[in-house]
């Protein structure tokens, strides 16, 4: 089993900035991919960015270019770097692992996110 513990998230005025944290643990298999995805109250959980553990990463077309996602694979954690945040971002941000050998897939319990002023 994986566990995933997130940290990082609050309350941030438009044009600031945040790093998510989530810290991985129990059964880790080297090859995967971790990400943050998000849901907004009233829609879908939607992707924002992952990254594999060779540092290939994805993003969503609407984060990109502002969000920086990355990793540590010593520590098991992935960082999600939020820059120029807009109130569209206000959402539960959730972490996500899986294995490419075993494709299973964890979730955080989320943290939340609020840009407002």
């Amino acid at each position: 089993q994986v566990q995933l513990v997130e940290s990082g998230g609050g309350l941030v005025q438009p044009g600031g900035s945040l790093r998510l944290s989530c810290a991985a643990s129990g059964t880790i298999f080297s090859i995967n991919i971790m990400g943050w995805y998000r849901q907004a109250p009233g829609k879908q959980r939607e992707l924002v960015a992952t990254i594999t553990s060779g540092d290939s990463t994805n993003y969503a077309d609407s984060v990109k270019g502002r969000f920086t996602i990355s990793r540590d694979n010593a520590k098991n954690t992935v960082y999600l770097q939020m820059n120029s945040l807009k109130p569209e971002d206000t959402a539960v941000y959730y972490c996500h692992f899986r294995s490419f050998i075993v494709p299973r897939d964890y979730w955080g319990q989320g943290t939340q996110v609020t840009v407002s002023s």
